[in-house]
C-alpha cells in the first residue's frame, strides 16, 4: 500500500530503491506517527471535518497500535512503504472509510516532519539526561580524587601539575557546554509542523494551534514554507548538539586509553571492563573507550553528512531529504549507548595516587619553582632564564609545595560553581 497509489504499480526495482531501508527506521518514528494522528484527529473533529464519534473511533483505534507498538509487536511488511501506509491500513482495515478520513488536511510531508520532530525532543530530553548523569559522577570523582596530583602536559610533554581534581571537573564543565548546542537543537525540534501539509498548506479550515498544544509543542511553525524547510535542518541543528557531546567523549576516551597503558599507569579499571589478545596473555585492552572514541568520532562526521544532502536544496519537499533520517536515527543510538557505557564504566575506575613520586616528573614544578623567584624580586625573564640552565645542567631542585589559589586551578576547582552553571541550563528549557 502505497498513500500515493492511483492505481498502477512502479518497477519493482524503483521500489526498493526509493524505499531503502525506510521500513526498519520507520519501527522506531511509528509511536511518534500515533501520537500526531490522535492530535490530528482530534483537531479535525473539533473543526468539524469529521464528526465527534469518527474522531474517537480514530483515536481508539489508534490508541491500540499505540499498545502494538509499545509491545513490539507493530511490523511494516513489504506489502507497505513506511509506517504512515501502515497506520492508515490498519485504521481503515477496522474502521472503514473512517479510516480514510485520517489522511484528511494532511500530508505524507508534514506527517514525517512532525514524527521526527517529536521523536527529537524525546531523543535529545533522554540524552540530556545521560549528560547530567555523566556530569554528577565526573563532578564526585573530582571531589574525592581533587588532591591527587597528575602530571599536565602539553605536546605530550610533561608540562605542570594537574590533578584528577582538575582532569575530571575539566569534562564535567566541557559538557555543559555541549549541553547549549542540545538545548539549541531541542528548541529548534520544539515547534510543531503539522498543517503545513505538502509544504503550501490546505484550503481545510483547520487549526493548528490546537494540535500544537496537543502535542506539546512551545510554538507552531507558522509559515508552512519554513516548516518543509526545517526537514534537514532540525536534523542538522540535533548532529551539532550530538557531535559536541561526542567531541567531548571521544577525547576524554582517548586520554583514559592513553592514561591507562603501561608507560602512563595513571589508572586502572577491573578485568571485566577490558579485553585481552588471543596471543598475549598478560593484556588488559581498552576496546571499550577505543570503541566510544571510533563511535563519538563517527558522530562528529554526522553535520557534514547531512549538509551535503541538504545545502543545495531548493525550497519545497525533495525526496533527498528521505536520507537524512537513515544518518541522525542511528547517530542519535549511537550517542545514548557511548553515554551509557562511559557512565558505566567510571563507576570502577580506579586512579593512582603515587604517580608523581617518579623523579621523572620533577620537571613539571619547574614553573612553579621560578615564580618563587619572580615574588622573591626576580624579574620573570631573569627568573626563566636561572630555571633554564639549572635544568640544562642537572641542579634543578623542584619546589613542590608551591600553592594555586585563583579559580578554576588545582587548588580552587570551584567545583560549586560548575555545578551551579550546570543547574542553570538544566532549568533553561
Amino acid at each position: 500500500m502505497k498513500l500515493w497509489d492511483k492505481g498502477f504499480s512502479t518497477d519493482k526495482k524503483i521500489d526498493q530503491f526509493t524505499v531503502g531501508n525506510d521500513r526498519e527506521l520507520d519501527l522506531v518514528l511509528a509511536k511518534y506517527d500515533v501520537i500526531a494522528s490522535k492530535a490530528h484527529a482530534k483537531m479535525l473533529a473539533q473543526v468539524g471535518l469529521i464528526s465527534e464519534e469518527e474522531g474517537q473511533a480514530l483515536i481508539k483505534e489508534l490508541n491500540v497500535i499505540a499498545k502494538q507498538i509499545e509491545k513490539g509487536k507493530f511490523t511494516i511488511e513489504e506489502d507497505f512503504e513506511d509506517m504512515h501506509s501502515k497506520i492508515e491500513f490498519l485504521l481503515t482495515k477496522k474502521l472503514g472509510d473512517i479510516g480514510k478520513k485520517i489522511h484528511t488536511a494532511r500530508s505524507r510531508n508534514d506527517q514525517v516532519l512532525v514524527a521526527m520532530q517529536l521523536y527529537l525532543k524525546d531523543e535529545l530530553a533522554e540524552i540530556k539526561n545521560q549528560v547530567k548523569n555523566l556530569f554528577d559522577q565526573l563532578l564526585k570523582l573530582a571531589e574525592k580524587h581533587q588532591k591527587v596530583l597528575l602530571p599536565g602536559y602539553t605536546h605530550l610533554q610533561i608540562a605542570m601539575p594537574s590533578s584528577f581534581g582538575l582532569w575530571f571537573s575539566a569534562y564535567a564543565e566541557s559538557l555543559i557546554d555541549d549541553l547549549y548546542f542540545v538545548q539549541a537543537a531541542y528548541k529548534t525540534a520544539d515547534q510543531n509542523p503539522l498543517g503545513s501539509a505538502a509544504g503550501y498548506g490546505s484550503s481545510f479550515p483547520i487549526d493548528r494551534n490546537f494540535t500544537t498544544k496537543e502535542m506539546g509543542f512551545e510554538t507552531l511553525k507558522y509559515n508552512v514554507v519554513a516548516a518543509q524547510m526545517g526537514r534537514g535542518k532540525v536534523e542538522k541543528a540535533t548532529a551539532y548538539g550530538i557531535s559536541s557531546i561526542a567531541a567531548t567523549l571521544s577525547k576524554f576516551a582517548m586520554d583514559i586509553t592513553l592514561y591507562m597503558s603501561q608507560n602512563f599507569d595513571f589508572i586502572t579499571f577491573p578485568n571485566e571492563l577490558t579485553t585481552g589478545s588471543s596471543i598475549m596473555p598478560h593484556k588488559k585492552n581498552p576496546d571499550v573507550f577505543e570503541l566510544i572514541r571510533a563511535k563519538c568520532n563517527k558522530i562528529q562526521a554526522v553535520p557534514n553528512e547531512l549538509a551535503l544532502i541538504t545545502n543545495n536544496l531548493p525550497s519545497g519537499y525533495h525526496r533527498d531529504l528521505q536520507l537524512v533520517k537513515e544518518i541522525i536515527v542511528p547517530a542519535l543510538q549511537d550517542m545514548k549507548a557511548c553515554l551509557e557505557l562511559m557512565i558505566f564504566s567510571l563507576k570502577k575506575i580506579k586512579v593512582n595516587t603515587t604517580i608523581l613520586e617518579d623523579p621523572k616528573y620533577d620537571y613539571l614544578f619547574s614553573v612553579d619553582t621560578l615564580n618563587e623567584m619572580v615574588k622573591s624580586g626576580m624579574p620573570f625573564r631573569d627568573a626563566y632564564k636561572t630555571m633554564g640552565k639549572a635544568i640544562e645542567n642537572g641542579n634543578f631542585q623542584p619546589k613542590r609545595d608551591g600553592k594555586h589559589t585563583h579559580e578554576g586551578s588545582i587548588g580552587n576547582l570551584c567545583l560549586d560553581e560548575i555545578q551551579s552553571k550546570m543547574d542553570k541550563v538544566l532549568k533553561s528549557n
